[in-house]
């Protein structure tokens, strides 16, 4: 009876564990979050492109890219704010989201090519009560980074979370 309090032989087995279930009082402003990496691939660029119908040569077309003052494709922005905000998801902190409120403030600061590998380190702005007791909210300001540690986009975020 693997994954239960069952006994074999005396012994306790081990229970399942899973992601971490977090609450709004699990983060207070100031924490700082930083995700795993990924590195950006052709078929980010390609799958993005068509699931959103954003067909921009900047994003598809080598012989175009290779004309602009990148030098070669680039990432598309929205896919670049997408894949950070996924990748704080990952972090397990956002278990218990009533509501996705909104982003402000997006600014892309620097391209993101194919082979470069993106992470997000993200600060809680604001950590506060809601009238409903059973709810607070989060601000959350990312700032979507490079391999070389360079800053590529910023925004911030804020979510309804249950509390305890």
């Amino acid at each position: 009876m693997h994954g239960t309090d069952a006994t074999q032989a005396g012994t306790t087995l081990p229970q399942p564990k899973g992601r971490p279930d977090h609450f709004w009082e699990d983060l207070v402003a100031g924490d700082v979050i930083h995700t795993a990496g990924m590195t950006i691939t052709d078929a980010h660029l390609v799958q993005w492109a068509g699931l959103t119908g954003d067909l921009v040569s900047l994003h598809l077309d080598e012989t175009y890219a290779a004309a602009t003052p990148f030098g070669q494709r680039i990432a598309h922005g929205p896919l670049t704010l997408s894949l950070g905000l996924g990748l704080m998801t990952q972090t397990g902190y956002f278990s218990n989201v009533v509501a996705w409120l909104g982003l402000d403030e997006v600014r892309a600061t620097a391209p993101v090519f194919i082979g470069d590998t993106i992470h997000v380190e993200a600060a809680v702005a604001l950590a506060r009560e809601t009238k409903k007791p059973e709810q607070g909210i989060w601000t959350i300001d990312y700032s979507v980074l490079k391999q070389d540690g360079s800053t590529v986009m910023t925004f911030s975020s804020s979510f309804i979370i249950k509390r305890k």
